[in-house]
């Protein structure tokens, strides 16, 4: 697989539509190139405005006294482009792209060099490739981390087209936010036009088309896409030049550029910024939701009909989660999803229904979740709270809205004293799903030997000892889900995490049909990087190993695999955390 992987070749072509295609899939793409193609030439599109400083006081004073003085006085001398950008961005504050990323080491990034002696061409085509949402939100979580790490550039690659190739997966991940800052984290001056391409997905997918300004003059300067030349408007209409933007959008409207919807919202958004007449933004003709347009609606709080995110990719749906300009309650449906992939942290998820709550007494669904979640922690009678628990389990049709319920009561969960139960498994996957395992650890003694609630414990446990084959045969599957596969996962990650006894392992393997031995190119790249020490190479390529729609597309042989790698690599808390989740979801 990897080395269909490795041998392919970036595509670098422009769509003649204002974004790149894969927006509107609404199941997981083929695995094609995901890596923002580079802009065709428009002959229509303005050159970017030549810098004129500001007149001096004494020129002013000058010119307005009508002095006669030569009709060279008032005339500023030729600008050095160099002390221009060193006036801007002062020398001690330029950050090398040498090494990229917004968490260091210290802050719970992964080391500076995790990526080690990989080649930087390899590891770009390994993101450009990458189909996402993920299955796992603890994998989502971990190659969010790797990404945002302040990582050493690898060789053989500019870094801030790394950055690039890292922004444009968490753009495609859902993670929104974090993909701006990591734009953000490459210097203006610095920006290629890859870089550039990022930014302009980052900022539709946060709703700030200001992210782009600082490299709009540039990406006009060259090659460039359509929407370059509306963002050249916007952002003229942003720095505030009164008149600039509006007639950018109107000489845009006269080419041709773009029209309907599109150039309505980018009108919309320079006239925010001015006192230019409103703009009314009508949806009845609109059959597609694109990048553009939720990234223009979004950023001047124009609410979009919903049954348009029906017409996108999920990931739209995690970017609409982080948005702050939008209210708790149009956030929630799309909140719990958010959750459930890793996007949103439990804090965040049971923050947002609190605000829901105390904003809203009406009967809607999202009031009625807030309640539940209010009863399941301040209801005086145990059995009452785990009875609004139980409600908000039970609720989603879905397993991607079950697995959110679980996050979203983990906290509540964590409150409670331990209790035998008879929804003991469910309120120990609840706590684990959020990483709550300290608080977990309290109920081992109160569960079955062999259950789900066990296994769990078992896996989450920081201080596992080794077991037999007796021990690991004990656990059945528990009384949900797909009970082989379960059993199966269980035992690939007890072997992965090196806690199997070296003697039953191949017995145990050979009874559950899991294949340790397996050898492909997939198998050989992860174990090499493992061998070699690079966290951030292992997260990658395990990812690269899950690319399926659900825990049900996930092989057994490739679980052992990737917990192996996380393992050798000091990433345990993670390695259990998936193994759980795992159990959890199948």
């Amino acid at each position: 697989m990897l080395a269909l992987v490795a041998g392919a070749a970036i595509a670098q072509e422009r769509p003649e539509s204002i974004l790149p295609p894969g927006f509107n899939e609404t199941t997981p793409p083929p695995p094609v190139d995901r890596t923002p193609p580079r802009a065709q030439p428009n002959p229509t599109a303005p050159g970017p405005t030549p810098f004129t400083p500001p007149l001096s006081p004494d020129e002013s004073a000058e010119l307005t006294d009508n002095s006669l003085a030569d009709e060279t006085a008032g005339t500023p001398a030729p600008v050095d482009p160099a002390a221009l950008a060193n006036y801007e961005l002062p020398s001690y504050a330029r950050r090398s792209l040498d090494r990229v990323g917004i968490i260091g080491a210290a802050d719970g990034g992964l080391p500076a060099n995790g990526f080690g002696t990989t080649q930087g061409r390899f590891l770009e085509i390994l993101m450009g490739r990458l189909n996402a949402p993920l299955p796992s939100r603890w994998l989502s979580i971990a190659l969010r981390r790797t990404l945002a790490s302040q990582l050493d550039t690898p060789a053989g690659v500019n870094g801030a087209d790394f950055a690039a190739e890292r922004a444009w997966l968490l753009v495609r991940m859902g993670e929104s936010q974090v993909a701006r800052a990591v734009v953000q984290a490459v210097d203006p001056d610095n920006s290629t036009p890859k870089l550039r391409e990022a930014a302009m997905q980052a900022a539709l997918a946060t709703g700030d088309p200001g992210l782009v300004c600082p490299v709009a003059d540039a990406a006009l300067a060259g090659p460039h896409d359509r929407a370059w030349v509306l963002m050249a408007a916007i952002c003229a209409g942003l720095s505030g030049v009164a008149g600039e933007g509006g007639r950018q959008i109107e000489a845009a409207r006269k080419t041709g550029v773009a029209r309907g919807i599109d150039l309505l919202l980018a009108d919309k958004v320079v006239g925010t910024s001015s006192k230019r007449r409103a703009v009314t933004i009508e949806w009845d003709s609109v059959s597609q939701l694109t990048a553009w347009r939720y990234g223009l609606a979004t950023a001047t709080a124009t609410e979009i009909p919903e049954p348009l995110f029906a017409t996108v990719a999920p990931r739209v749906q995690f970017w609409r989660a982080q948005a702050p300009m939008l209210d708790a309650r149009t956030r929630a449906g799309a909140a719990e999803l958010a959750a459930a992939q890793g996007v949103l942290s439990s804090t965040a998820l049971i923050d947002l229904f609190g605000e829901i709550d105390e904003a809203e007494e009406g009967s809607s669904a999202e009031a009625g979740v807030a309640r539940d979640l209010r009863s399941a922690y301040s209801e005086s009678d145990r059995a009452q709270r785990i009875a609004a628990m139980t409600r908000l389990w039970d609720e989603p049709r879905g397993a991607r809205g079950q697995y959110a319920r679980l996050i979203l009561t983990s906290q509540a969960v964590g409150a409670l004293p331990p209790a035998s139960d008879a929804e003991a498994d469910r309120l120990i996957a609840s706590m684990l799903s959020a990483g709550i395992d300290g608080r977990a650890a309290r109920w081992r003694s109160l569960v079955s030997s062999g259950g789900d609630g066990w296994a769990m414990l078992t896996l989450a446990d920081r201080f596992g000892g080794t077991f037999g084959r007796g021990d690991v045969r004990r656990y059945g599957g528990g009384a949900r889900g797909d009970t082989q596969r379960k059993r199966q996962m269980f035992f690939a990650a007890l072997a992965g995490l090196g806690r199997v006894d070296p003697s039953a392992m191949e017995s145990l393997a050979g009874d559950l049909a899991v294949d340790l031995t397996r050898d492909n190119s997939w198998t050989r790249a992860i174990d090499r990087a493992a061998g070699r020490g690079e966290p951030a190479t292992v997260v990658l390529l395990a990812a690269v190993g899950m690319q399926t729609a659900n825990w049900h597309g996930v092989s057994a042989d490739a679980f052992y695999r990737i917990i192996a790698a996380f393992h050798r690599v000091g990433l345990d808390a993670e390695a259990r955390m998936i193994a759980v989740e795992a159990l959890t979801r199948l």
